[in-house]
C-alpha cells in the first residue's frame, strides 16, 4: 500500500479527534471496524463505498455520514481511488460536558433512518466551509485553535440536528436487488447473532445459493460472510464488557458461543485482547 498524499490530525478519539486524508490508492479499511465513540465522516472529492450496518452506500463529494456508536462499518474503494475526506471523533462524555442538555439534540443525526446525508446546496455550502475551517484550525495551529474545532464539531452536528427537524431524509434506494438481498441477510444476522448461524441455513432461509450468497456478502459488504458474523458477536461482547458486570463465561453465551474457549480466540483474534484483559482495560 502506498502512504496518503496528505494526512493530518487533532486530538483523541477518546474525547474529540478530527484527521484529514488524501489518498491516491485504493486502500479499504481493516475488517473489525466498530468503535465506542461517535464518528462523522465527510467526502471533500472523490466517491467511496461505505457499508454500514446492514446496508451499503454510495458516498460521493459533499456527503455526510454519521456513524453511531459501536455500529460495524467499512468503506471500500469506488472507480478511480483518489479521494479526500476528513473525519470527527467524539465522545458521549466529551460532548455531554460540552454542550450539557443540548447533547441529545445534536445526536439525532445518528439515530435518522439512513446513514448518509445530502444536504441541500446551502446548508452543504455551510458545512464544507465549518470543514475546512476547522482543516485550517489544525495546520495553523494558532493560540486556542482547539476551542475552534470543537465548536465546529458542534456547529455541524446543529445544522444537521435542525434540518432534520424539519424535513424528511431522502428515503434509501438499494444500488440493486442483490444488494437489497445482502441487506436482508445482514439485518437477519444482526437479528440472530446469539443463535447458531450456518452459510447453508441462512442461504436457505433465503432463498439463494450458499455460494452466491458468499461471493456477494464479500463483495457487497466487504467482508467474509464467517467474519461478519463473528465481529457482529465480538462487538457485542465489548460493550457487554464494558458496561455490564456479567461474568465472562456469561456474556460468551449471550453472543452464541456455548464454547468458551472458542469466545476467548475469536475476541482476543478481533480485538487484539483476551476478555479478561479487555474488562480489566476498560476499568
Amino acid at each position: 500500500m502506498s502512504d496518503p498524499v496528505d494526512v493530518c490530525s487533532f486530538g483523541s478519539a477518546h474525547e474529540w479527534y478530527l484527521q484529514y486524508i488524501k489518498r491516491t490508492d485504493p486502500v479499504a479499511m481493516r475488517n473489525e471496524h466498530y468503535h465506542s465513540f461517535y464518528e462523522v465522516y465527510y467526502m471533500l472529492s472523490g466517491s467511496r463505498l461505505y457499508f454500514i450496518r446492514d446496508r451499503s452506500y454510495t458516498v460521493e463529494q459533499g456527503d455526510l455520514v454519521f456513524i453511531h456508536k459501536y455500529e460495524l462499518h467499512k468503506t471500500m474503494p469506488n472507480g478511480q481511488p483518489e479521494h479526500e475526506r476528513i473525519l470527527l471523533h467524539f465522545t458521549d462524555e466529551s460532548l455531554r460536558q460540552y454542550a450539557g442538555e443540548m447533547a441529545e439534540l445534536l445526536l439525532s443525526p445518528f439515530h435518522a433512518p439512513s446513514h448518509v446525508f445530502r444536504l441541500p446546496a446551502g446548508l452543504q455550502l455551510d458545512a464544507d466551509a465549518l470543514f475546512r475551517r476547522m482543516l485550517h484550525e489544525v495546520r495553523t495551529e494558532e493560540p486556542g485553535f482547539q476551542l475552534l474545532i470543537r465548536q465546529g464539531m458542534t456547529e455541524l452536528l446543529l445544522i444537521v440536528a435542525r434540518y432534520l427537524r424539519s424535513h424528511e431524509p431522502a428515503p434509501f434506494r438499494h444500488a440493486s436487488s442483490i444488494h437489497a438481498k445482502i441487506s436482508e441477510v445482514t439485518s437477519y444476522i444482526n437479528a440472530n447473532y446469539r443463535e447458531p448461524l450456518r452459510l447453508e441455513s441462512v442461504s436457505k432461509e433465503h432463498f439463494i445459493s450458499p455460494h452466491y450468497l458468499s461471493r456477494m456478502f464479500k463483495q457487497i459488504t466487504g467482508f467474509a460472510f464467517t467474519d461478519y458474523i463473528a465481529i457482529t458477536r465480538m462487538k457485542e461482547a465489548e460493550r457487554l464488557l464494558k458496561e455490564s458486570t456479567d461474568s465472562i463465561s456469561s456474556i460468551a453465551g449471550q453472543v452464541g458461543y456455548d464454547n468458551f474457549s472458542h469466545f476467548g480466540k475469536t475476541f482476543k483474534r478481533v480485538t487484539g485482547l483476551s476478555p479478561r484483559e479487555y474488562r480489566r482495560d476498560m476499568s
